[in-house]
């Protein structure tokens, strides 16, 4: 699997030792990461929040080509959330520029790598012109089998529970079935997320202990691993960092582990 990562990793380094320590069939499935810390980044070096938010680029750029080359199946990015259009206006349009930006740079070197590129969010509440770009770029990786990309925009964990019970609530009216049919099952072959794999490891950087209403249902029995690096210093080396740890875990799933002869 090293051969994955010929070119790109410097013999004797940390990523080198990281990727001799994973466990190839172990590989956490879907990986999600809660992009967080560019204002502070910012702030620290006396710089407008916006110059954050573009040097948080990079670490988008290392995170999908780790996660690509890994062999990951899903990698899912919190980039804007139904909250951050409290944010001043000049912020949310900078952001949604960066978006449209990011797409038509990246999208051949996305495309070159075989990632399937999707949205999950009320995307139809986003500007013409961010659609618009969403959607060229979801129409020409469509067909496309390696990694999916998912980025979360104008998303909220709650807010998806609500649209996904309201879409089973219509699908049960449509069957004639009763409200007493509606289970957890029928709730999830709604959620955005449906057409992925259940969550296994949650990422937030920054240090910050909380999930900021980002893949709730999802979230149920994943692993959390949090990192102290603010987004835009992180890099290949912290989502090895983070699949190391999740392969430590012992999962669970709400029961007990099983000792033999016990």
């Amino acid at each position: 699997m090293l051969a994955d990562f010929s070119g790109v990793i410097t013999k004797g380094s940390r990523e080198e030792a990281l990727l001799a320590s994973i466990d190839w069939d172990r590989l956490p499935r879907h990986v999600a990461i809660i992009m967080d810390g560019n204002g502070r980044w910012a702030a620290r070096r006396s710089q407008p929040r916006i110059t954050g938010h573009k040097a948080g680029v990079d670490a988008v750029r290392a995170s999908v080509d780790t996660g690509a080359r890994l062999g990951l199946q899903a990698l899912t990015l919190y980039a804007f959330s139904t909250e951050n259009w409290k944010r001043p206006r000049y912020e949310v349009d900078a952001l949604m520029r960066m978006l449209r930006r990011y797409l038509r740079i990246e999208l051949d070197e996305i495309d070159k790598q075989n990632i399937k590129f999707q949205t999950i969010g009320r995307i139809g509440a986003l500007a013409d012109n961010v659609r618009a770009e969403i959607a060229r770029a979801t129409e020409r990786t469509a067909q496309n089998k390696g990694m999916v990309l998912t980025v979360a925009l104008n998303y909220g964990g709650r807010a998806e529970i609500v649209d996904a019970c309201r879409a089973a609530v219509r699908r049960l009216q449509d069957e004639g079935s009763k409200p007493d049919e509606l289970t957890e099952e029928r709730i999830a072959n709604e959620l955005y997320t449906r057409n992925l794999p259940e969550l296994d490891l949650l990422v937030r950087t920054s240090g910050e202990l909380r999930i900021s209403n980002f893949l709730l249902w999802q979230s149920a029995y994943s692993e959390i691993h949090v990192t102290e690096t603010l987004w835009p210093d992180f890099r290949r080396q912290h989502l090895l960092e983070a699949v190391v740890d999740y392969q430590g875990r012992d999962r669970r799933f709400g029961g007990l582990k099983l000792v033999v002869g016990k």
